[in-house]
């Protein structure tokens, strides 16, 4: 695999990936397979009816790793993708992947990745995906991921998606079916600025009694940027779910949080919660006196809520 010093940066930024990681991988770049590796217990397959690939992972598979990064060099290219995730039944492993995007032309770069994960039986996954953007050009950065979630007996995914930097425009969609004793919990993390804009959106049923949802949104929003936080949750069953919205605004960043929460089983509960302001001024003077200046202070409290 040859890649140039921008596309190693990419990778490190989305996946900390400073070489060619050991396990399974797939390496997209520019709307093209860049390198693959399969193991004994993960298997990587191209589809044939659509771009995109199938995730197999073996039943009772333990501590392995998957990265599958996504990176655009190419300006004016719309890349889009449909990834399968199959984790097979009492499986207990990790997916790294997400989206960096180098854009010095006039024309807008785009990545559509549109991801579906079946969770088996007593499996259990961590999924991590990030998305960056960089580059001087007047053409746009622009991510849209759409996560398909269906969660079997007794699963448990926990996704962390983070967007810190350099994403002009993104529309996240999650949605997710869990069966009985599923859990699902999402902590997302965002920051924009400029004139960005991010919308997130999560829509969650609970149909499994003893199913459970908790869904966190930590987000910074500067400039003259805007963000927008919807969360679904639907209690059809005996079941828990909880979200929150917690959100900084500067300068004229404005944010909006719309929650939606159904009920529509007597044992169903649910909760949600939205802390949209400013960073307190007494925060602000506390870390000034240990010397800090105002922007340095308010850029700890910043790197502080967004870990």
């Amino acid at each position: 695999m040859a890649l140039d010093k921008i596309q190693m940066n990419l990778l490190k930024e989305v996946a900390n990936l400073e070489s060619i990681p050991e396990g399974a991988y797939n390496i997209r770049s520019n709307g093209k397979l860049e390198a693959r590796n399969c193991t004994e217990n993960i298997e990587i397959v191209t589809k044939k009816d659509k771009p995109g690939i199938d995730i197999i992972i073996r039943p009772g598979t333990k501590n392995e790793r998957v990265d599958i990064p996504v990176i655009l060099t190419q300006t004016g290219l719309n890349d889009l993708v449909y990834n399968d995730f199959y984790i097979g039944e009492g499986a207990d492993v990790l997916v790294v992947a997400g989206c960096g995007i180098h854009n010095v032309g006039d024309k807008d770069s785009e990545h559509d990745g549109i991801h579906s994960f079946h969770v088996g039986k007593n499996a259990r996954l961590k999924y991590i995906e990030k998305h960056y953007g960089e580059g001087d050009g007047n053409g746009a950065r622009i991510l849209n991921p759409t996560t398909i979630v269906e969660i079997d007996e007794n699963g448990y995914m926990e996704m962390e998606t983070a967007q810190i930097k350099g994403v002009d425009s993104t529309y996240r969609l999650t949605k997710a079916v869990l069966k009985d004793k599923a859990t699902l919990v999402i902590h997302e993390k965002i920051m924009t600025h400029g004139k960005q804009t991010a919308t997130t959106e999560f829509h969650v049923d609970l149909n499994g009694e003893n199913s459970g949802t908790h869904v966190v949104s930590r987000s910074v929003a500067k400039g003259d940027s805007h963000q927008k936080f919807i969360s679904c949750v639907n209690g059809n069953n005996l079941c828990n779910g909880h979200t929150e919205c917690d959100a900084i605004i500067m300068d004229n960043g404005t944010v909006t949080a719309v929650p939606e929460i159904t009920a529509n089983d007597e044992n169903a509960s649910l909760i949600h919660e939205a802390a949209i302001g400013k960073i307190a001024g007494e925060q602000l003077i506390k870390l000034m006196t240990l010397g800090l200046t105002e922007k340095e202070a308010e850029e700890e409290i910043i790197n502080g809520f967004l870990k």
